[in-house]
C-alpha cells in the first residue's frame, strides 16, 4: 500500500457569496473570486497553489456552483474536468465535501481527502503543509482530523475547539483528542478560552480516509450518505450524471458538516485535532481585510483596487475602489468604503459583520440586481 501522504487528495469547496464583503462579493462574484490581499492572486488561486505541492495538481478537486464554473476553471488552468463538480444548487458544506469524498472513494478506495475552503487567508505556508501531513497520518489511523488554530485575541466571530488529552499517532506527535465545539462565544467566554489555553480557532479544515467520512455522514443521517453514493456511481459517466442529479440533489439535507460530522466524531472520541501555528484568517468581513491589508496597524489607510483614485488626509480603515471616481477621506477613522458601479457601502470597521443586514434587507426589498 502507498503511503498515506501519496494518497493524499484536496478538496476546495468554493461556494457561498460572503454577504459580509457586500457589494464587493456577490452571487455572481464571490469572495474567493476576488483578490483581498493585493498579493495579485485571487483567494481561490492561492488556496490551489497552497495544495499543489502536498497531492500535486492533478490530485485536487473543486466543488462550486455551476455559475462559477467558467471563471473557476479561468482562474485554475491546470484544474482537470474530471475535478470539478458542478453542485446543481448549494446544499451546504456536508454534501460538497461529502459528495467528493463519495466520487473520490470510488475512483480510488483508500484515499484520504483533506477539505480546504476557498476564501481564506494563509500564511507560513511551510508550516501550514507540516500541520497538514500530520492531519493525514492522524487520519490513515483511522480518525477524523481537523486542524484548529491557536487564538491570538479573544475573537468572537469563530467557533472554537476544546482540545482533551493528546494522542499518540506515529507521524502525527501533535495531535490531541477533541473534547467538543464550542459555538461563537460573547467577548466574556472569548476571554476566559484564550486565559484557559486549551480552546483552538475552528477553522474548518477536515482530512480524513474518504470512507470514514462517509461513515461518519451515514450514523448522523444514513439517507443522506445512500443519495450522495449513488450521485458518486453516476457522476463518471455524462450519460448516467444529469439524471441522477436531477432525482436526487433536491433530496440532499442542507446541513454544515459541523453539525453532521464535526460534533458526532468529537462526542463520540472519534475527532483528532492538530493545532496550527501559523497565520489564518477566513476574511469575513472588511475590517478583516483592513487588518490584513495593514498588517495589523489600525492607523493605516488601506486601498484595494486596480485604478483606486484616493485622496486621504488624517484617516484610517480601508477603501475599495471599482470605479473611476475620486474618494476623499479628511479626518476619518476606521472607515470602510466599498464603491462599485451601481452601489455604495460606508461603514465602520467595528461595524462591518452587520452588512449582511443590508444585504437581507436588499433581498427583502427584491432589489436583486444588486446582490
Amino acid at each position: 500500500m502507498s503511503s498515506a501522504a501519496e494518497r493524499f487528495y484536496g478538496v476546495i469547496p468554493a461556494g457561498g457569496v460572503g454577504s459580509r464583503l457586500w457589494p464587493l462579493s456577490r452571487a455572481d462574484a464571490p469572495k474567493f473570486l476576488h483578490d483581498l490581499t493585493g498579493s495579485g492572486r485571487t483567494l481561490l488561486r492561492s488556496t490551489w497553489e497552497r495544495l499543489a505541492p502536498l497531492a500535486g495538481p492533478d490530485r485536487i478537486m473543486v466543488v462550486t456552483g455551476r455559475a462559477h464554473r467558467a471563471a473557476v476553471e479561468e482562474q485554475l488552468p491546470e484544474l482537470a474536468d474530471r475535478n470539478i463538480v458542478l453542485e446543481a444548487a448549494p446544499r451546504d458544506s456536508t454534501v460538497a465535501i461529502g459528495l467528493a469524498a463519495a466520487i473520490l472513494a470510488r475512483r480510488e478506495p483508500d484515499v484520504i481527502i483533506g477539505s480546504f475552503a476557498a476564501d481564506h487567508v494563509i500564511t507560513d505556508e511551510n508550516v501550514f503543509r507540516a500541520t497538514v501531513a500530520q492531519a493525514i497520518e492522524a487520519a490513515d489511523a483511522g480518525l477524523i482530523a481537523t486542524i484548529g488554530i491557536h487564538p491570538t485575541e479573544p475573537a468572537i466571530g469563530f467557533g472554537y475547539i476544546h482540545c482533551a488529552g493528546a494522542l499518540e499517532i506515529a507521524g502525527a506527535p501533535d495531535a490531541l483528542a477533541v473534547g467538543s465545539f464550542v459555538e461563537k462565544p460573547d467577548l466574556a467566554t472569548a476571554q476566559a478560552y484564550l486565559a484557559d489555553g486549551g480552546y483552538l480557532w475552528n477553522a474548518g479544515m477536515f482530512i480524513a480516509r474518504a470512507d470514514r467520512l462517509l461513515e461518519e455522514i451515514g450514523r448522523f443521517d444514513s439517507g443522506l450518505r445512500t443519495r450522495l453514493e449513488e450521485l458518486a456511481a453516476a457522476w463518471d459517466d455524462q450519460a448516467t450524471r444529469g439524471p441522477a442529479v436531477d432525482r436526487l440533489w433536491p433530496q440532499l439535507r442542507k446541513i454544515a458538516i459541523d453539525y453532521a460530522v464535526a460534533e458526532p466524531a468529537a462526542a463520540a472520541g472519534r475527532l483528532a485535532v492538530i493545532p496550527g501555528r501559523f497565520g489564518w484568517d477566513d476574511v469575513g468581513d472588511f475590517a478583516s481585510v483592513a487588518k490584513l491589508k495593514s498588517g495589523g496597524r489600525a492607523s493605516d489607510l488601506s486601498i484595494l483596487g486596480e485604478n483606486a483614485r484616493v485622496l486621504a488626509d488624517a484617516s484610517s480603515g480601508i477603501v475599495v475602489s471599482q470605479s473611476d471616481r475620486i474618494i476623499s477621506l479628511i479626518g476619518v477613522h476606521d472607515i470602510v468604503v466599498v464603491d462599485t458601479p451601481d452601489a455604495l457601502l460606508v461603514t465602520t470597521t467595528e461595524n462591518a459583520q452587520r452588512v449582511k443586514n443590508v444585504v437581507d434587507a436588499l433581498k427583502l426589498s427584491g432589489r436583486d440586481e444588486v446582490l
